[in-house]
C-alpha cells in the first residue's frame, strides 16, 4: 500500500479513535476496499482487526504528540526515551481541557490588576519573579524574593507551605512517624524551647526519606515541593469558595519550544519566557491559558504537573491571576471598596491589601478589621468576615492606622504575614499553643471583640454610650453608678479608659481584678522569615580579604515574653502583707520584682505587641528586618 493509503487509512483512524463508540458500520463501494477502507464483509477477519488497532494506535500516539505543545519532561536516568514522565502525563490530561481568555477578559484582568497607565518597571518585577525555594540551607524551606512587587503573594503562600510543612507533614505523605524524629511531639507542649529550625528542617526531610521523589528533583525538596502544592491548591479553593480552582498557565507555538536533549524542564521554559515581554493585556492574552478543576485531587495533579510554570519569572503573576479568576473578576470588584483602583499600588508595584486579603481568605476585601463598618445611607466598609486558617500582623496598626480583628489576628495556626509600609514577610511558631488563653485573657478577648462590633470609628477606639450599654449586657459587666456616670458623661466611650477601669473592678462584677496574681506570664519562641536577599553577617563565609556577607533571605528565632497584664508596681500595689517589712527589705523586693527582662527592639516588635500587648522580644545575631 503507498504513502497515499496509508495517510487516508490514518485519517480513517484518527476520526475512529476520536469518537466515543464504534459507530455503525456502513456499506461501502468497491472503490472504498480498493483505497484501504474497511468493508463489512472484511470487518471481522483478524487480519483487518489488526491492521485497525495498528492504525488507531498510530493515531493515538499522533495525537499525544501533537497534543505536546510544551516542555518535555526530563526523563530520569535509565527510562527510556519513548515513556512519558509523570508530569507530562499529567500535563497531557489537561491540554484539552484549558482554553485561552477572551479579548475582553484579558483586557478586564489587565485593567483590574495593573490599571491603564502602569510603568514598565513594575511590569518586569511581576514577570520576574518565580516561586522558588531557597537553595540557602539554612533557609531553604523559605520562598525567596528578587524582585520588589510580588512580596505580598509570595508571603501568602510562605505562610500555607508553613502551616503544611510544620503542622501537617504527615498528610503529605503515608509515611510511617519516625520515633525522635517527628515533629508532633514538639507541638504538645512548651518544653522545648531550644528546638531550633535546622532540626525541624532536618525532622521534615527524614520523615520523607522513603518518597518516590519527583523526575529530575532531589530527595531533600520533596517535602517542600509537596507543601507547596498543597498550599496553592488550598488557596485557589478557598478564592473559588471551595468549588473550584481555576489554574492559569502559559502556552507558545510549537515551533517556539527549543528542544535539546538532556536539558531540564525548568530550562526548557526559562528558555521559552526569553522573549516574552508582558506589556499589555493583548500580551498577556496571547499566552495565557485557564483550566477550572472542581476536584482538588485533580487540582493538585494538574499544579504538580505545571509546576515548572509557577517556578519561572511568571509564576508570582500567574498565581496571583489563577487566584483572581478562582474568585471571578466580578466577585473581585464587588468585594472591593473603590474598584477604580488598580490591585497592583503605584508608583512601587507592591501588592495591595485586597491581593493579600484574597490570599489569606478568599475574598479581596481592603480592610482588615472584623466584619463590614457601616457608613449609612446603605454604605458599608468591608472587612475580614470569617475564621481564617493563617493570619495577618501590621507595622501600620501599632502607629494607629488600622485595627486588625479578632480573625486575623488569632488565626487557627500560629502564623502570620506581617505588612510594613513596603514589604510582606512571614512570623511563626512552631507550637499552636503560644495562642492558648487562660481564663483572664479569654475574659479580654470576649470584652474586646464585644468592644470593636460596636466601634464605628474605624478603628479610633471608642463607641457611642448606647453601644456601651450593649457591651456591658453582652459582657455581664456590673459597674457602680457613680463609676458607670462617669464613663458616659463624654458621650462616647474610649477603649483605654474603659479598659483601666476593667483592669480595676473586681472579677465578681465582671471584671479583671485579681490580687492573687495567677495571669502569670508566658514564654516562647517565634521564627521570622524574610524572602528577600539580604546580607547576613551572622552566615558570613571567611575569604583572605575578610569577612563577605552572604546574600539570602533571613530566618531569626525570637525568644518573646509577655508579662502579667499588670505592671510589677500595680501588683504590688494591690499584695496585702500581714506586717510592714523593713525599709531595705521593702527595697530590695521592689528592685527584684520590677526588674526588666532583657529585650531588644525592632518594628518586628512592635507587630507583636498587636497581638501580645507589652511583649518583650530577644534574639541572637542581626535584628529581624520587615523591609
Amino acid at each position: 500500500m503507498g504513502d497515499r493509503g496509508e495517510d487516508e487509512d490514518l485519517q480513517m483512524a484518527i476520526r475512529m479513535s476520536m469518537q466515543r463508540a464504534t459507530p455503525e458500520t456502513k456499506r461501502s463501494k468497491p472503490q472504498d476496499a480498493a483505497a484501504g477502507a474497511v468493508s463489512e464483509s472484511s470487518e471481522d477477519s483478524p487480519e483487518s482487526k489488526t491492521r485497525r488497532r495498528e492504525l488507531m494506535a498510530a493515531a493515538a500516539e499522533k495525537r499525544i504528540a501533537a497534543a505536546v505543545r510544551v516542555l518535555p519532561s526530563s526523563l530520569p536516568p535509565g527510562k527510556k526515551s519513548g515513556e512519558l514522565g509523570r508530569r507530562e502525563e499529567l500535563r497531557l490530561k489537561s491540554v484539552n481541557l484549558s482554553k485561552e481568555l477572551s479579548v475582553e477578559e484579558a483586557n478586564q484582568l489587565f485593567s483590574m490588576v495593573f490599571g491603564n497607565e502602569v510603568s514598565k518597571g513594575i511590569l518586569a518585577q511581576w514577570s520576574n519573579q518565580g516561586i522558588r525555594f531557597s537553595s540557602d540551607p539554612v533557609t531553604s524551606m523559605g520562598l525567596v524574593q528578587h524582585e520588589g512587587g510580588p512580596c505580598g503573594v509570595l508571603a501568602a503562600i510562605q505562610a500555607f507551605v508553613l502551616k503544611h510543612i510544620i503542622f501537617f507533614s504527615d498528610e503529605l505523605k503515608d509515611i510511617p512517624r519516625l520515633p525522635q524524629k517527628g515533629l508532633g511531639a514538639s507541638f504538645k507542649s512548651l518544653s522545648v524551647p531550644s528546638y531550633n529550625f535546622s532540626s525541624l528542617t532536618e525532622g521534615v526531610k527524614v520523615r520523607f526519606s522513603y518518597v518516590q521523589p519527583f523526575e529530575g528533583i532531589s530527595e531533600d525538596e520533596v517535602p517542600w515541593l509537596l507543601a507547596l502544592v498543597r498550599s496553592m491548591a488550598e488557596i485557589l479553593f478557598s478564592c473559588g469558595s471551595n468549588r473550584r480552582a481555576v489554574i492559569a498557565t502559559l502556552s507558545f507555538p510549537e515551533n517556539d519550544i527549543p528542544r535539546f536533549e538532556g536539558i531540564s524542564e525548568d530550562e526548557v521554559i526559562a528558555k521559552s519566557l526569553q522573549g516574552l515581554s508582558i506589556e499589555s493585556a493583548v500580551d498577556l492574552q496571547k499566552v495565557l491559558r485557564v483550566e477550572t478543576c472542581t476536584s482538588q485531587t485533580t487540582a493538585l495533579q494538574r499544579l504538580e504537573a505545571n509546576l515548572p510554570f509557577f517556578q519561572s519569572r511568571m509564576g508570582a503573576l500567574l498565581f496571583l491571576i489563577s487566584a483572581l479568576l478562582s474568585r471571578g473578576l466580578d466577585l473581585v470588584q464587588s468585594d472591593r471598596d473603590d474598584p477604580s483602583l488598580p490591585l497592583v499600588t503605584a508608583p512601587f508595584g507592591h501588592a495591595s491589601q485586597e491581593i493579600v486579603n484574597l490570599l489569606l481568605c478568599g475574598e479581596a476585601v481592603p480592610n482588615v478589621f472584623d466584619g463590614r463598618m457601616d457608613l449609612g445611607g446603605g454604605m458599608f466598609l468591608k472587612g475580614i468576615s470569617r475564621d481564617v486558617e493563617v493570619g495577618f500582623l501590621t507595622l501600620l496598626e501599632s502607629l494607629n492606622f488600622c485595627k486588625v480583628g479578632q480573625h486575623l489576628k488569632s488565626p487557627k495556626w500560629p502564623i502570620w504575614v506581617v505588612g510594613s509600609e513596603s514589604h510582606y514577610t512571614v512570623l511563626f511558631a512552631l507550637d499552636p499553643s503560644v495562642q492558648s488563653e487562660n481564663e483572664l485573657e479569654g475574659r479580654e478577648t470576649q470584652i474586646r471583640k464585644a468592644f470593636d462590633a460596636q466601634d464605628q470609628s474605624g478603628g479610633g477606639g471608642f463607641i457611642s454610650v448606647e453601644g456601651f450599654h450593649q457591651v456591658l449586657r453582652e459582657t455581664d459587666i456590673k459597674f457602680p453608678p457613680e463609676r458607670l456616670e462617669h464613663l458616659c458623661s463624654a458621650g462616647f466611650i474610649v477603649w483605654s479608659e474603659f479598659w483601666q477601669v476593667i483592669l480595676d473592678l473586681d472579677k465578681s462584677l465582671g471584671g479583671l481584678k485579681d490580687s492573687s496574681g495567677l495571669m502569670g506570664k508566658k514564654v516562647f519562641d517565634l521564627y521570622h522569615f524574610n524572602g528577600i536577599a539580604k546580607s547576613d553577617l551572622n552566615g558570613s563565609q571567611v575569604n583572605s580579604a575578610g569577612e563577605t556577607p552572604l546574600q539570602r533571605p533571613r530566618l531569626t528565632k525570637l525568644r518573646v515574653s509577655v508579662p502579667p497584664r499588670w505592671t510589677p508596681e500595680e501588683f504590688m500595689a494591690d499584695v496585702k502583707v500581714s506586717s510592714a517589712p523593713s525599709a531595705s527589705d521593702s527595697a530590695g523586693k521592689d528592685n527584684e520584682v520590677s526588674k526588666p527582662e532583657p529585650s531588644q527592639h525592632a518594628p518586628l516588635v512592635d507587630c507583636i505587641r498587636t497581638r501580645w500587648a507589652r511583649a518583650t522580644c530577644s534574639w541572637f545575631g542581626d535584628p529581624p528586618s520587615i523591609v
